[in-house]
């Protein structure tokens, strides 16, 4: 019988299915990454819904596995060599994932770098320019009376938009024929844009033609369809 006993988050959030690897998460665009990558990919997991509105990411249990607060979160009761594996950071699951399953990222070295930086690029630039101009549009920035740096995250999120765009132009998906983790990783951040942060316009989103058919073509997706919603938001 698996045990997960050395995970103290396992006392607030225990696990039905020891067995089985267990996902700490909640369906925002980092979230989701690795919701819709379990699913892709077929692997027996357990969701466990974390409350980040009630600030469940500060807790000393969730704090043991993730000391920087944030989802997603996994173990894995059958890590490397059989031995359990906490691991946090979605870049970080999503490559473990399928390097784990053999999937949904290139065997070919040249092609398998090149994925990882598509999969960098949403890390560094995509995720955190996209949640700024979030803030400074929906959410308390709006207050700020000093428009500039609402201006700096459109304009940056903008250009960003234009170099998926400039990417996308003659292929289905980042890598090409192949759907990968760099798709997965994009996806829910663009549609977060125009859906929740309701930027759409403010980026001029309808002036692109290859971005949102491929963010279509993605959410067509059965595994994105199911990813989206898991676990269930409190």
């Amino acid at each position: 019988m698996t045990t997960l006993s050395a995970f103290p988050i396992t006392t607030r959030w225990p696990a039905q299915h020891p067995d089985r690897l267990q996902l700490y998460s909640l369906p925002t665009p980092n979230g989701v990454k690795v919701s819709i990558m379990l699913e892709e990919i077929g692997l027996p997991y357990e969701a466990h819904t974390i409350n980040i509105g009630q600030n469940e990411t500060w807790t000393p249990e969730f704090l043991s596995l993730n000391p920087n607060g944030k989802i997603p979160a996994i173990i894995d009761p059958d890590g490397p060599d059989g031995t359990p594996l906490g691991l946090f950071e979605s870049g970080a699951i999503l490559v473990y994932l399928a390097e784990k399953s053999g999937q949904l990222l290139p065997q070919d070295p040249a092609a398998r770098y090149e994925t990882l930086q598509w999969l960098f690029f949403q890390m560094a630039s995509v995720g955190p320019m996209f949640g700024q101009l979030g803030y400074f549009h929906k959410f308390a920035g709006r207050e700020i009376e000093d428009k500039r740096p609402l201006e700096r995250y459109r304009a940056e999120t903008r250009r960003l938009l234009g170099v998926l765009e400039g990417r996308l132009a003659n292929r289905p998906w980042i890598m090409g024929a192949d759907y990968t983790i760099a798709d997965i990783s994009l996806l829910g951040w663009v549609r977060n844009l125009i859906g929740f942060y309701g930027a759409g316009e403010l980026v001029d989103y309808a002036s692109l033609t290859h971005v949102p058919r491929w963010l279509e073509r993605g959410l067509d997706r059965p595994a994105v369809q199911r990813g989206l919603e898991i676990p269930p938001r409190p």
